[in-house]
């Protein structure tokens, strides 16, 4: 992982949430991670990622994240197991082999 996208997935998991994160960062990260993204109708798109499926949205006035959206996204992440701890886990699994 990038560190780029490493950085980022930490932002989205950080506590304050965080307010400005922009749509093409989720997109960029989503597709570096392999997700299969599906438009839907209006401003949705269904994600799947390791055999998690989601439904997120796409920022309706602005290319910025709304916090709402943000803890959306990070309990899909979860699910999907693309999560800071589990990325840290395998980053050391990885050095140790």
């Amino acid at each position: 992982m990038s560190h780029k996208h490493e950085q980022l997935l930490k932002l989205i998991f950080h506590d304050p949430i965080s307010g400005n994160i922009h749509w093409r960062q989720i997109e960029s990260l989503l597709g570096h991670l392999g997700a299969e993204i599906e438009p839907l109708s209006g401003a949705r798109i269904r994600v799947k990622l390791n055999r998690a499926e989601g439904i997120l949205h796409r920022p309706h006035h602005s290319n910025v994240m709304t916090m709402q959206a943000i803890k959306h996204l990070r309990e899909y992440l979860g699910r999907a197991g693309a999560t800071p701890s589990a990325y840290e886990a395998a980053r050391n699994a990885e050095r140790n082999d």
